[in-house]
C-alpha cells in the first residue's frame, strides 16, 4: 500500500452556495452536484481542469459516513490546504480584481512561488507556482 496524491479536501460550511461560488470564480474550478442520493443543497463537488473533484463542499447539516461533531469556521488543527497551481500572474490579477487579501511567498531555491489567501470560512489556501517567477 503507498499513498498516491492527496484525493480532495472536504469543507463543512455554513454557506454552501458562496463557498462554492468563491471556488468557482477565485479558483476556476468547476462546480457540479455531489453524487446522489446527497441533495445539491447539501454537497457540492468542485473539479479541476482534469476532471477530478479536488474540493468537496457540504452544508453544516449534510450526513456524513463518518459522522463527528463539526462547525463551520476557522480550521482547527489543519492549518491550511495547498493546491498545485499555474497562471501565477492571473491569479494575482484575478485576487486583485475582487478586493481578495492574500500574501505572497518566494522560494528561489525550489523555483516555487507562493500565495496564501482565506476561503469564505476561514480556511487558508496554499497555492502554490512551481517555475513561475513571482513579481
Amino acid at each position: 500500500m503507498k499513498v498516491n496524491a492527496i484525493d480532495h479536501v472536504n469543507i463543512i460550511v455554513a454557506d454552501l452556495d458562496a463557498t462554492a461560488t468563491f471556488y468557482a470564480e477565485v479558483l476556476g474550478l468547476d462546480r457540479r452536484n455531489g453524487p446522489p442520493p446527497l441533495p445539491p443543497t447539501q454537497v457540492q463537488w468542485m473539479y479541476d481542469d482534469a476532471g477530478r473533484p479536488v474540493v468537496h463542499i457540504n452544508s453544516l447539516d449534510c450526513p456524513r459516513a463518518y459522522d463527528r461533531e463539526v462547525s463551520a469556521g476557522p480550521t482547527g488543527a489543519i492549518h491550511h490546504v495547498a493546491l498545485n497551481c499555474s497562471g501565477y500572474e492571473e491569479m494575482q490579477a484575478r485576487l486583485d480584481a475582487r478586493g481578495i487579501d492574500y500574501a505572497k511567498n518566494h522560494i528561489a531555491s525550489i523555483g516555487l512561488s507562493q500565495i496564501f489567501l482565506r476561503d469564505p470560512n476561514d480556511v487558508v489556501l496554499e497555492l502554490n507556482f512551481y517555475g513561475q517567477t513571482a513579481s
